[in-house]
């Protein structure tokens, strides 16, 4: 790939006379626009010029897409000089900094609510609670041995974790008793779980939020044991304390916390004088304050995560407080502890070297392990495995005792162990797709065929034990037997599937949805389709032209996995004695005849993948899709990672000082959020 560095020459309608417009001219008009054919709505006579371009930055971004990955002109038509593709591509994408640059700020970001799991840790945060407020299942593996430590940079030999995604109730953690959880929030198709535009607050939900703070102030063990701020809070000043002053003194700082920002004089006064009517009324002073603590719980200050947005026109930055907010639901999935809002308080947040200073702190904290619950398993679709269910008379051995286990609890933790080592040893994201290490049970490696004496152990807590992988068919995410098990069917593999996972995940490239008339493949119609591959039974879906251009992306992508069977186990042959084809071209121009030699493609484009991974990661820190108006700040993050030779930490301070994580939104989006700022509500009152 090529990247432009901020800060290059302008570009002017010279280069657009000069190259841009005699390469579409040559190459590309035929399709889009000569003789008024405009496949994909997009003519590019039309386009005379830099303004034109410029004008519309999604299909500008669109266009450089196809040209960076080769997509175009198509593989039937000339290709283009590879000169002549890189130097458009870099002065495309020259073009499209500077408009993005030139814009009005950035996307809008709408009002939006935390999710399942952003509130039980800001509940855990606020009350300091020893216990979980309720059973989470998004979260996907659970520290059994004390294993996870980023302030020693090291990850032990061996871990001890469990799941409850495939486990039973045994394995839920301590919480408040009585306390259930509201519905999960899933996964935006192509992104997170955070996305502001999927997290909206109906009058339903909202009434959910007011029985459920309820509920765990009156959990029967919500006291001293369990909740760390008891002393300081609920228990009753001593005779010699003003009463009023001591309620308002532990209100301003409880409220500061929930808040996220120092609380409003009427604020305050609310919720003071809330305490003193239920005193008053006869209440302890215990009871008035869990009565006022389950109010804040429901408050939209407390459930909404919301940034004014920028004046008309204008980048504008974040205040201290919406920083500190942002880098905590980013990295810890809760709200800011007290030195972020400290620094926040006295404007130095804002400070290069000091919010450097506190990511890195952060980025050594044990709250860390919630990022790690959270993002690596959305960004590798891990969900998908809990429905995973081979066939249990061909994979018999895929299901174990007691009933209803599967080895896909071994197989879905060991790319998510990879991901906390690379994280907090900081290395390579590189290691992402080929590692010469990984963890696995005994029962993992069994299923590899590896010699193993230990005992495959039960299905409550998993031992993973690091060890080196020396078979270039092995390590790193894209050939994990999590991700073979979970883009398969229950007797035989979907190559397209496969193909859609690493478009979408690797290079952030998703697919568009297939045509709705795609009829079923072909299975099992006389003797001559039982000797067929599967390679060759897709052959009558790439004839269709509508069909054409997908299976032209995604067949090499998928194909290449083809030696992975069903259940992520490796073989030479088909069962019908056919051998596995998984030859392919990736992007056009790197030919390999196997997985290790596909792998070996995709480092060759390291860049590529470097940028996906990092737009993945925006799109998380932010809490909604990457524009194009984030490109010139996405490149730079890239320049930072690539520098620090590829290290995810690197990348991740690239986010946090990125223009669209430290600045305001353009504004607020008006389909999903509320005008104004949300107002605290009482119940009750």
């Amino acid at each position: 790939m090529c990247w432009n560095p901020l800060g290059a020459k302008p570009v002017d309608d010279k280069v657009f006379a000069d190259l841009i417009q005699p390469v579409f001219q040559q190459s590309c008009v035929k399709c889009h626009g000569r003789d008024g054919k405009v496949k994909g709505k997009v003519n590019l006579l039309k386009l005379e010029g830099v303004k034109e371009l410029v004008s519309d930055l999604e299909r500008l971004e669109s266009i450089i897409d196809v040209l960076d990955e080769h997509e175009m002109p198509p593989e039937k038509e000339p290709d283009l000089k590879p000169e002549i593709r890189n130097q458009l591509v870099m002065e495309l994408r020259r073009i499209l900094n500077t408009g993005a640059a030139s814009g009005k700020g950035y996307a809008p970001t709408p009002i939006r609510r935390m999710n399942r799991f952003q509130y039980n840790n800001a509940v855990m945060d606020l009350l300091k609670l020893k216990v979980v407020v309720f059973p989470l299942p998004e979260k996907m593996m659970r520290d059994r041995s004390g294993y996870f430590r980023p302030e020693t940079g090291k990850m032990p030999k061996e871990v001890v974790v469990s799941s409850r995604q495939l486990g039973k109730s045994a394995l839920i953690e301590p919480r408040l008793a009585g306390v259930g959880p509201f519905p999960q929030d899933l996964r935006a198709e192509h992104g997170y779980d955070n996305r502001g535009d999927h997290l909206s607050l109906s009058p339903m939900l909202m009434e959910a939020f007011f029985k459920l703070g309820r509920r765990i102030v009156q959990s029967p063990n919500f006291d001293k044991r369990f909740v760390g701020i008891w002393q300081e809070f609920f228990v009753p000043p001593g005779k010699t304390a003003q009463l009023d002053k001591e309620v308002r003194r532990r209100l301003e700082t409880f409220l500061g916390r929930a808040f996220r920002r120092p609380a409003e004089k009427d604020v305050l006064d609310r919720y003071a004088g809330h305490v003193t009517v239920q005193i008053k009324a006869g209440k302890s002073f215990t009871e008035a304050m869990k009565e006022v603590v389950s109010a804040v719980l429901a408050s939209p200050h407390f459930l909404y995560l919301y940034d004014k947005p920028a004046g008309a026109g204008k980048i504008e930055p974040l205040n201290g407080y919406e920083l500190a907010s942002r880098l905590s639901f980013f990295l810890w999935g809760s709200i800011p502890d007290d030195k972020l809002l400290e620094l926040a308080g006295r404007g130095q947040l804002n400070e290069a070297k000091v919010l450097e200073g506190q990511v890195k702190r952060m980025l050594l904290d044990r709250k860390l392990k919630r990022f790690c619950d959270s993002f690596p398993s959305q960004w590798l679709q891990l969900e998908r495995i809990i429905s995973s269910v081979p066939d249990e008379k061909i994979y018999k051995e895929f299901y174990y005792s007691p009933p209803n286990y599967r080895t896909s609890m071994d197989m879905m933790m060991e790319p998510l162990l990879l991901f906390e080592t690379v994280l907090i040893e900081d290395r390579s994201i590189l290691e992402f797709i080929d590692s010469d290490y990984t963890y696995r049970t005994p029962r993992l490696r069994k299923w590899h065929g590896e010699p193993t004496k230990e005992r495959l152990g039960g299905p409550i807590t998993l031992h993973f034990r690091r060890q080196p992988v020396s078979d270039k068919r092995h390590g790193g995410m894209i050939t994990n037997a999590a991700v073979m098990t979970m883009t398969s069917g229950p007797s035989e593999t979907k190559p397209i599937t496969r193909g859609a996972w690493i478009a979408g995940v690797i290079f952030n490239d998703p697919p568009d949805p297939p045509p709705a008339d795609v009829p079923p493949l072909r299975k099992e119609e006389g003797e001559t389709v039982k000797t067929l591959t599967l390679r060759e039974r897709f052959a009558s879906h790439r004839e269709r032209a509508d069909c054409a251009g997908c299976h032209e992306q995604l067949d090499p992508l998928g194909f290449v996995l083809e030696n992975f069977d069903p259940v992520g186990r490796w073989r030479d042959q088909y069962e019908n004695g056919r051998e596995v084809d998984s030859s392919g071209t990736l992007f056009r121009k790197y030919e390999f005849k196997d997985i290790v030699e596909f792998k070996e493609a995709v480092l060759a484009e390291k860049d590529r993948f470097t940028r996906a991974f990092a737009e993945h990661l925006l799109a998380f820190a932010l809490g909604r899709e990457v524009t194009p108006a984030d490109s010139p700040a996405l490149d730079a993050v890239v320049a930072r990672g690539i520098a620090a030779d590829y290290r995810l930490k690197a990348l991740i301070h690239g986010v946090t000082q990125s223009g669209p994580f430290v600045s305001k939104p353009m504004g607020i989006s008006q389909k999903t959020a509320s005008s104004g700022e949300p107002k605290p509500v009482i119940k009750g009152e």
